[in-house]
């Protein structure tokens, strides 16, 4: 099965996060099949704290991929942000 998750990366004590398409039996921060956005829950000033690629979310959500929990928190959050962006 295919699933959208988190993978981490980052110094220690500073978490940054790439929203990866990959297989489930795949380690969290091992191989995967496509990035398609990130999250930076430390980011400050002019910083981008999430950006996801919608064109390529909606197709992998179109294909079967499962997403997870903490991913589709974020992808509610990054609804909610683009048309107040645009």
């Amino acid at each position: 099965m295919v699933v959208i998750r988190l993978s981490r990366g980052g110094a220690k004590a500073r978490p940054f996060y790439n929203i990866v398409v990959a297989d489930k039996r795949s380690r969290r921060d091992g191989n995967f099949i496509e990035r398609i956005g990130f999250y930076n829950p430390l980011a400050k000033g002019g910083e981008e704290p999430l950006r996801v690629a919608q064109d390529r979310l909606s197709y992998w959500l179109s294909v079967g991929a499962q997403p997870s929990d903490t991913a589709v928190r974020l992808f509610k959050q990054a609804a909610k942000a683009a048309p107040a962006a645009a």
